[in-house]
């Protein structure tokens, strides 16, 4: 990078619809220009467009989710010519192909080249883990967590001089209980057709079977209290079938008029300020658990599932609930606790909470975090 001129910073990853992927490249955005640098994003398109945009980035529509090794070769070379055409320093690369094209086009160029390794990838399939190893690639490759980092550290030939642990964030100010208006909170209320004055607990992901749906449906008709409603708060991304499935086991268990499944939500911090209890049940690694230090830096008690990225960010009976994954029996017990839990004593559980995050996982922290990476590489 010439001394005379900003930092300029691409970022590639398949779609800007939802998700923690998405959302940790709109705050680098942020990030970048707010440091005076120019920040670019290609992707196919989705909801967070406009986001990058107001953020003061660029868009570039560029598909580039295909595993077809033609497309992928092609994309690299649509890549290149971009990076020589905005002269961009550093390439961050959030998912596997649009990583294999950024690799392909770095080498072709002079630009660095960045990873963050988002998920826990699967092996399950022939030639999964060579696919998978491109995000191992990076000069430096970001772990959004500790599990994250050791899982890597064990599958992959990466020298761990080269990886660096930057937990996701959360923006205090945004996700402030005393931030959320009464009029937000009725009318999502009043959308959802909560009952009053009955406990409610709130699942925020989207529907997938590996996030735990159907543990908590069968948590829900295991608890003392039979007016609890749970609200399932997230998109279905298409998977009519598994909702169809997840509304027959409520029905086989009689608990259909306590559960609402209500969609995407674009006002988090009034969705949380519902809930009596927050659930993260995954039944598989949670790679990070964004939703769950939201919900902490709303005040809100967790419960969640003893393994992952959720470990890290929950001290059992100090900050939330850890609980064995796939028990509903478990899910059920704790749920209960807190339930009956002194008001008292569950909004001091709340504050420490929301502390632990303030200290922890901020977006600031993010941010800074992964200039300092970028700053070190062109250093």
């Amino acid at each position: 990078m010439a001394e005379d001129r900003p930092l300029t910073v691409l970022q590639v990853l398949p779609a800007l619809d939802t998700g923690g992927v998405e959302r940790g490249t709109v705050e680098m955005v942020q990030a970048i220009v707010r440091a005076g640098g120019s920040a670019l994003v290609a992707s196919s398109g989705g909801r967070l467009v406009a986001a990058v945009e107001r953020a003061g980035g660029t868009h570039i529509m560029l598909k580039l989710a295909s595993k077809n090794p033609a497309r992928i070769w092609s994309n690299a070379a649509r890549l290149a010519f971009l990076i020589r055409a905005a002269e961009v320093d550093i390439v961050h690369a959030r998912s596997r192909a649009p990583a294999w094209s950024a690799w392909l086009a770095c080498r072709r160029t002079a630009a660095r080249f960045v990873t963050t390794w988002h998920g826990v990838y699967s092996e399950n399939a022939p030639g999964k883990r060579r696919f998978n190893a491109v995000m191992a690639r990076g000069e430096r490759v970001i772990a959004i967590s500790h599990f994250i980092a050791a899982r890597v550290l064990s599958r992959y030939n990466i020298d761990p001089a080269r990886l660096r642990v930057i937990p996701r964030g959360v923006d205090p100010a945004q996700f402030d209980p005393a931030a959320v208006s009464g009029h937000r909170v009725a009318r999502l209320s009043a959308e959802w057709r909560l009952p009053d004055g009955a406990p409610t607990i709130i699942l925020p992901a989207r529907l997938t079977r590996w996030k735990g749906h159907i543990i908590m449906v069968e948590a829900l008709a295991r608890l003392e209290r039979q007016d609890v409603c749970l609200v399932m708060v997230g998109a279905d991304q298409g998977r009519k079938k598994f909702r169809k499935e997840l509304l027959a086991r409520a029905e086989q268990l009689g608990v259909t008029e306590r559960l609402r499944i209500v969609g995407h939500c674009d006002d988090m911090p009034a969705a949380l300020m519902l809930a009596d209890i927050v659930v993260n049940p995954s039944i598989e690694p949670e790679p990070f658990g964004r939703t769950v230090i939201e919900a902490q830096a709303m005040g809100r008690p967790v419960v969640v599932s003893d393994q992952g990225g959720t470990a890290e960010t929950v001290e059992h009976g100090v900050t939330g609930w850890r609980v064995p994954p796939a028990n509903p029996a478990a899910l059920a017990a704790a749920i209960n606790h807190l339930l009956t839990m002194p008001d008292a004593e569950r909004a001091a559980l709340g504050d420490r909470a929301r502390k632990s995050v303030i200290a922890n996982y901020t977006t600031e922290a993010m941010q800074n975090a992964t200039m300092d990476v970028y700053r070190e590489l062109l250093d």
